[in-house]
């Protein structure tokens, strides 16, 4: 007996459209990697520049926020920055990453939880 492929009511088989699916995902994750994004801090006085693949490529400080007597503010506005460069990359990739799964209408199945 021959196993059925379920078919997508949208018409066209459910495996090659999660295939096509996976292929786009793995093209946009090599382009979310590639990707550039530059956050400011301080009111611009702080300037970083982290890849899609989390890395600190830049940091750019503006020397009126170099106060050797309150280094404190001076690094809690460089972690503000990266915190801020990480959540920026990862919303990206997720809103990305929702673009191309959303396009394949999914059964709820018994047992897993209702999708959309």
């Amino acid at each position: 007996m021959k196993a059925r492929v379920p078919k997508n009511p949208a018409g066209g088989n459910l495996m090659e459209q999660i295939q096509k699916m996976q292929e786009e995902m793995q093209k946009k994750q090599l382009e979310l990697e590639e990707s550039e994004y530059e956050i400011k801090a301080g009111g611009g006085m702080i300037r970083l520049v982290m890849t899609g693949k989390r890395q600190v490529k830049e940091l750019e400080l503006d020397p009126e926020i170099v106060d050797p007597e309150d280094l404190e503010t001076l690094q809690d506005l460089i972690v503000a920055a990266v915190n801020e460069a990480v959540n920026t990359v990862e919303e990206t990739a997720a809103r990305e990453m929702e673009k191309i799964t959303s396009s394949i209408p999914m059964p709820n199945l018994p047992g897993m939880p209702k999708l959309g």
